[in-house]
């Protein structure tokens, strides 16, 4: 299965994705500001999300709010 980002680039493990959107998260404090870059993502089985980590909380993204930096 291919994971791609919002515009449509191929997304891989180890990559650095910039968020297209601010999104609150559910159980943080914090929000991912639109712009925010995060290092080191992870694929999972479903091909509409990635796993990654936002400080020392381990988070999954739509891919539809991503691209890829």
């Amino acid at each position: 299965m291919e994971t791609k980002d919002s515009v449509g680039n191929l997304l891989n493990d180890g990559d650095t994705i910039v968020l297209s959107k601010t999104l609150k998260i559910k159980g943080m404090s914090k929000t991912l500001k639109r712009g925010d870059k995060i290092k080191n993502i992870r694929l999972i089985n479903d091909p509409n999300n990635i796993e990654c980590r936002f400080g020392k909380s381990q988070i999954v993204l739509k891919t539809c709010f991503i691209k890829k930096s």
